[in-house]
């Protein structure tokens, strides 16, 4: 059931502000070999990471004080608010750092912990995906929607990398892999966008944290989809890391019972 949100309107322009500043940053060094650091969990992190996450935190801060902030790079503010952002400066960094264009911006709003709204912002490709949990979705200004599937094994599905997944993980992955039509790898979050467009019918991933997926959520489910755990519950800012999204539920359902085995 969706949940009664409040209005969007300016949220969801506030939300673009944010996505136009972190195109405009990435765009002016996306031909220039990033500085790179390793981080604690061996996942890289560019100067670049850091600066479009400070650009986006300032804004927020100064059009909303009292709005919470979950970020991947930064000391989370006050979640316990009822709005809270949740940014990923790049996600797909490691593609930044090779050059690969399918990185991109994730800006999310959450709303009582549920995701609300979702940017998906690809600067190279001048790909935007916005969405309204719920409510609407819409991929550069056209309006979108998720696809039906008639069964699991016409379903083209997607996993942005199966090294994130421990051993038992990846055992109940490939037993999913082996029922779908086909799975392609490597789309950081270009592949939740297509996902929402009606491009695909299924995305699984694990080693995800909640900037990795809120915003995908909103879009996603303002398209009409789903996006639960591996468990079928609501993705939280407490959450695993286990992601599965859909935009048939009877795929997701499908899905749902065979990463529970």
């Amino acid at each position: 059931m969706t949940p009664d949100f409040p209005p969007h309107n300016d949220f969801l322009k506030f939300s673009e502000k944010l996505a136009n500043q972190s195109r405009k940053m990435l765009l002016a060094v996306k031909d220039k070999a990033p500085e790179v650091d390793i981080k604690s969990d061996a996942s890289f992190v560019t100067t670049t990471d850091k600066a479009v996450e400070t650009a986006l935190r300032a804004m927020i801060q100064e059009k909303y004080p009292t709005h919470g902030i979950l970020g991947e790079e930064f000391e989370n503010i006050n979640l316990n608010a009822d709005f809270v952002w949740v940014l990923d400066p790049i996600d797909g960094t490691a593609a930044f750092v090779a050059g690969i264009p399918v990185y991109g911006t994730l800006i999310g709003l959450a709303w009582r912990g549920r995701p609300y709204i979702g940017v998906i912002d690809h600067p190279v490709t001048a790909d935007r995906w916005l969405g309204v949990s719920g409510r609407m979705a819409e991929h550069n200004g056209a309006p979108i929607q998720v696809r039906q599937r008639a069964s699991l094994e016409t379903a083209y599905a997607s996993c942005s990398n199966s090294d994130f997944m421990t051993e038992e993980e990846l055992a109940r992955f490939t037993v999913l892999r082996k029922r779908a039509q086909y799975v392609q790898y490597g789309g950081s979050c270009y592949s939740y966008g297509v996902l929402a467009s009606g491009r695909t019918d299924l995305a699984i991933d694990s080693g995800l944290d909640p900037f990795d997926i809120y915003a995908c959520a909103a879009v996603i489910e303002g398209a009409g989809g789903f996006v639960t755990d591996w468990n079928g519950n609501p993705i939280t800012f407490e959450m695993a890391g286990h992601v599965v999204a859909a935009g048939d539920k009877a795929r997701l359902e499908d899905a749902i019972h065979i990463l529970q085995e």
